[in-house]
């Protein structure tokens, strides 16, 4: 029986990289790096991806998304993923640990990018045609310090890569005025819901209990929810559970039953009717998929 577990970015090292960071062309990737990889599969750092030639698709936790020439994904850690691309798929791709970025900006977190802020939001960014070039110069420029010896070579890497997510964010939510763009006044609330959902899904599924933690009633927790991606808080409490349920079923490490325990159901045919009514399908039916 298959089993998928998390890879660690010394998997990918060579003798020109840092034990925090990974960097090179998709092709040499896929030859050298990704060939023995089971799929799906998880890592424990960050990923980041361009696409600039070729086709196929790309599943991020379950989710298919096509895979384009202009094609950035971004992968939080412990995101589970696979893709399946034609023979002639080109661009880059970097990975580095959450240590490896926030020791060089210490007055930046990568939690401020959109793309990595919220499960909720979309992994991948489109470009159109026009932005293709500036994008692709800044992945090469990566791939180019990576493989020299010179001086200040991390430290310039490190800020190519920052520059990567500060203009794939304005991309991603528009370039607008600084006026135009502030946070949405009930962000801070959502992400401290996001923050105690990660932390206590298994163990708390209700509402209400999320509301007396930050402070608010349940309604009000429920219109900022609807308010910030148009759900309630009920649907991201069992979105995050039946993720967790997804990736597990997939690793194969536990039985149907052991699984549903862990996550906090001790009877397992309610937890198969509940994943049926939010996944569209029995976990056994979802399994063969795979």
């Amino acid at each position: 029986m298959n089993k998928y577990t998390v890879l660690h970015i010394r998997e990918f090292e060579s003798g020109v990289q840092s034990k925090e960071f990974y960097c090179n062309s998709m092709e040499s990737h896929l030859i050298s790096g990704h060939k023995n990889i089971h799929k799906p599969h998880r890592h424990n750092f960050y990923v980041t991806v361009l696409f600039t030639r070729g086709s196929g698709i790309h599943e991020i936790d379950f989710v298919r998304y096509p895979v384009k020439p202009g094609s950035i994904f971004f992968l939080n850690p412990g995101q589970m993923h696979h893709w399946d691309l034609s023979e002639d798929i080109s661009g880059y791709v970097f990975f580095h640990t959450q240590s490896f970025y926030d020791l060089h900006f210490t007055q930046n977190r990568l939690a401020n990018f959109p793309f990595f802020y919220s499960v909720q939001n979309e992994p991948v960014l489109y470009l159109e045609p026009p932005h293709y070039s500036y994008f692709t110069s800044l992945f090469e420029q990566i791939y180019t310090e990576n493989q020299s010896n010179r001086v200040f070579k991390m430290q310039k890497i490190k800020s190519l890569i920052d520059l990567v997510y500060t203009e794939s964010t304005r991309f991603y939510i528009g370039d607008e005025p600084v006026e135009e763009s502030r946070q949405h006044p009930y962000s801070g609330k959502f992400r401290e819901l996001e923050q105690l959902v990660e932390q206590y899904f298994k163990e708390q599924k209700s509402a209400s209990w999320y509301a007396e933690k930050i402070h608010v009633s349940p309604k009000h927790l429920n219109r900022i929810s609807r308010e910030m991606v148009g759900k309630t808080t009920t649907d991201i409490i069992l979105e995050r559970v039946f993720l967790e349920a997804k990736r597990e079923l997939i690793a194969r490490k536990f039985s149907f039953y052991e699984i549903a325990d862990d996550l906090g159901y001790e009877d397992y045919a309610y937890f198969s009717r509940l994943f049926k009514k939010k996944c569209g399908q029995t976990p056994s039916e979802f399994v063969n998929r795979y």
